[in-house]
């Protein structure tokens, strides 16, 4: 029985291995750095930090210890702070403790949580300077003050940011290896899918949109296919980040509270831009400043700024006044939106999938852009204009990208995203007009198949990772 148990566990473990493409990152810094540095991987919770670092250990280590700041106990915290000066004894109590054995250069030690105990980050120093071990840190909320008061930040860290499952991992999850090598294919080449093949890949896009990336609801509709218990699990983790701003954000908890509550109905204006009066009036930015970098150091939003000049140096241009706020996974973002009743009922998610929802689907496809955009390494920026004097100038442009290598002219992507099959585009075609000698390849995501008309590249939405 105990046999049965164990080989029917590791089955299930196998049925339901998530590839992550942060893997190979862990794989390239052990094989580069072996022991020079630490290894941080920051991101929101329930993103898959826990899981990733221990199949990491489990398959790329002779041996490992996992420590978990969640729920470590004081005879732990207190070798950090006795025995930092006697590595040899530190080691010795871990070792007894666990009861795992460590091999020289063929062992990992992983800090789960590390920002609950931040001497363990700052003992960090002293343990890479050792050479023994290869060390693994996985935080939240690493930057916030509290998280770093009274420590000195290790300079032997690298750190990796781990998003929400992308689009392709997604299709891995789903058990498709080969429709994204195709989309990358048909992208590189200029060319459309063809209409079954383009069928095919929005139909696991708009589950994708549905579902989103974090790992416990992807797990949960490969299991049921059952929305309604996707969604409990996604309301589970918003619940979660909910209890993380009353304990957390100390000082600001009520603003981030309200822009947190406020993020769907924002987004759900045809003008997304993120309005502070709707909080309060005559409210401004260096009241909520603290609060949006809470929620953007949590990893639970992404916030996008308008660059007032699209040139090279898109930040230098940053008016920060004028902003958008996206939700980090667009699967939690749609629990967030239809609330009424505690759960999305199976019947607005069924809408969704077959585009019959009556509302302005437009935001979530915003939005679902935008962690795609960041997920591929992009910074967020927009271009607003509201002159009232020129209307050629009077425009409004999604998102702007630059290209990966910088030359005298031409460096900018604007990209306008599109939700329903009629649309118009005269902002794009202001927007090309006006700054033809810094554009690149203008860009309008939508949901129909690749084509190219006027000059402007028009993708289907699920090639917005591949930008």
């Amino acid at each position: 029985n105990s046999l049965w148990l164990k080989i029917s566990f590791s089955c299930l473990r196998r049925c339901f291995h998530m590839k992550r493409k942060l893997y190979d990152s862990l794989i390239q810094w052990k094989t580069d750095e072996n022991g020079r540095t630490a290894l941080l991987i920051d991101g929101a919770r329930r993103v898959g930090k826990s899981y990733i670092a221990e199949e990491f250990a489990r398959s790329e280590y002779r041996s490992y210890i996992l420590i978990d700041f969640n729920r470590v106990t004081q005879e732990i915290t207190d070798l950090f702070l006795h025995y930092m000066n006697d590595l040899d004894t530190f080691f010795l109590y871990l070792f007894s403790y666990y009861n795992v054995k460590l091999y020289p250069r063929e062992s990992l030690i992983i800090f789960d949580e590390v920002q609950l105990f931040p001497k363990a980050r700052a003992a960090i120093k002293y343990l890479v300077a050792d050479g023994r071990y290869d060390y693994l840190e996985t935080s939240s909320l690493m930057s916030i003050k509290k998280n770093v008061r009274d420590i000195v930040i290790p300079s032997e860290e690298r750190h990796l940011k781990m998003y929400p499952l992308d689009f392709e991992e997604f299709l891995w999850a789903m058990g498709n290896d080969t429709l994204m090598e195709l989309v990358r294919k048909c992208f590189t080449e200029k060319k459309p899918l063809g209409q079954a093949l383009h069928r095919m890949a929005m139909d696991y896009f708009r589950q994708y949109l549905i579902v989103g990336g974090m790992p416990q609801a992807v797990e949960a509709y490969i299991k049921a296919r059952d929305f309604d218990r996707v969604d409990r699990v996604k309301r589970d983790i918003l619940e979660l980040y909910w209890a993380d701003i009353v304990k957390h954000a100390e000082g600001y908890k009520m603003k981030v509270e309200q822009i947190f509550d406020d993020i769907p109905a924002q987004l759900q204006k045809h003008d997304t831009r993120f309005r502070l009066s709707s909080l309060k009036k005559d409210a401004r930015l260096r009241d909520y400043e603290d609060a949006l970098f809470w929620l953007s150091d949590a990893m639970i939003v992404n916030v996008c700024y308008n660059s007032t000049a699209p040139n090279i140096g898109l930040k230098l241009n940053i008016d920060r006044i004028t902003l958008k706020c996206y939700m980090a996974d667009t699967g939690l973002l749609i629990s967030h939106s239809f609330d009424e009743n505690g759960i999305v009922s199976e019947e607005i998610y069924k809408k969704l999938l077959f585009e019959k929802l009556e509302v302005n689907k437009g935001f979530i496809m915003e939005n679902i852009v935008a962690q795609m955009l960041v997920a591929s390494g992009h910074k967020l920026y927009f271009y607003y204009n509201a002159s009232r004097d020129d209307a050629s100038s009077r425009m409004e442009i999604d998102f702007l990208i630059a290209k990966s290598k910088i030359s005298n002219r031409h460096n900018i992507s604007p990209i306008e995203v599109k939700s329903s099959k009629n649309y118009t585009i005269s902002s794009l075609q202001k927007f090309k007009a006006k700054y033809d000698e810094q554009l690149h390849v203008p860009y309008v995501l939508h949901t129909g198949d690749l084509k190219e008309e006027n000059g402007i590249l028009y993708l289907p939405v699920y090639m917005t990772m591949l930008l």
